[in-house]
């Protein structure tokens, strides 16, 4: 009886800590960051297949803009550049633009996020994906970062914040 009191106890002081996070524990401890993606440093993510990128708003982006309720997507074909924005992203606490990792031709958009926004909360490298492009330079994929240095640049930036 004693080890449980003691394990509800160290619970009940995880909650009470956990409650109100600093934004770098959201990064290191809540924000999953995947190994074979490719990350900008304005937080989407790209997964290349061959010539083909698949983009979305990493963990870390849909954590802090809390509930998204809205995306805002390109047209199928659509040219996109690298760094500059496609879409937005609208939640319960702001709007944010999505910029393109990569430039080249957009050939599928995630028509699901029209009935199902929060998709990119709950699903973010998965379900949640927002454009697939057919890449026009793939030199470009070497300005991005691994996820190492991705996790390492979420750290930093909240800890500047």
């Amino acid at each position: 009886m004693a080890s449980t009191r003691m394990w509800a106890s160290r619970a009940a002081s995880y909650l009470r800590l956990s409650s109100s996070p600093s934004p770098s524990f959201f990064c290191r401890s809540f924000s999953s960051v995947v190994k074979d993606l490719m990350y900008a440093d304005s937080h989407e993510w790209v997964k290349i297949d061959g010539g083909l990128a698949t983009v979305g708003i990493t963990d870390h982006a849909q954590d802090h803009l809390g509930d998204v309720v809205y995306v805002e997507l390109p047209e199928v074909g659509a040219t996109v550049k690298q760094g500059g924005s496609f879409g937005a992203v609208e939640s319960v606490k702001a709007t944010s633009d999505i910029n393109s990792p990569v430039s080249g031709k957009v050939v599928a958009v995630n028509e699901d996020l029209g009935s199902s926004p929060g998709l990119v909360n709950a699903s973010p490298y998965d379900n949640g994906w927002i454009i697939k492009v057919e890449m026009s330079d793939q030199d470009e994929l070497k300005s991005l970062m691994n996820s190492d240095k991705y996790t390492k640049f979420c750290e930093e930036e909240d800890a500047n914040h």
